[in-house]
């Protein structure tokens, strides 16, 4: 695996935050775990729909690695995996809510591309909905 070869320069807990959850896949796998609560490595590959298998599987490795999700393997054949988030991995979901819904207020894009996770927003209606709502 990967290891960086300059420590982390963290120095306020919002640094710390970003780490964990910041970023373009990272979130998107929080949200999609947040709705669907249990999937294997082809349910989250398929809700993701453009990532690449080798950055989700890094992207889920690391999340793993944070505390964020838990990875189950069963003994069975064919090999069964699912993957959860953990107590700490849903606490994380009211703040990308929070996130999603001061985002909804000032973002103008276009809702084609929109996660499915994301099309209960009502951001594209009124712009201050509840995003990313269960």
């Amino acid at each position: 695996m990967y290891q960086k070869k300059i420590a982390a320069d963290i120095r306020c807990p919002l640094e710390y935050g970003l780490e964990l959850f910041g970023g373009k896949w990272r979130s998107r796998v929080i949200c999609v775990l947040a709705e669907k609560e249990v999937l294997r490595y082809s349910g989250i590959r398929k809700e993701m729909s453009n990532i690449t298998d080798a950055v989700l599987a890094s992207t889920l490795k690391e999340l793993i690695n944070d505390g964020l999700i838990d990875r189950k393997q069963y003994d069975e054949i064919p090999p069964r995996v699912e993957y959860t988030l953990t107590d700490k991995g849903r606490s994380v979901v009211p703040i990308l809510q929070s996130i999603c819904k001061w985002s909804g207020i000032f973002y103008k894009g276009s809702s084609e591309n929109t996660m499915t996770q994301c099309e209960r927003c009502d951001y594209n209606n009124d712009r201050a909905g509840d995003a990313c709502s269960q």
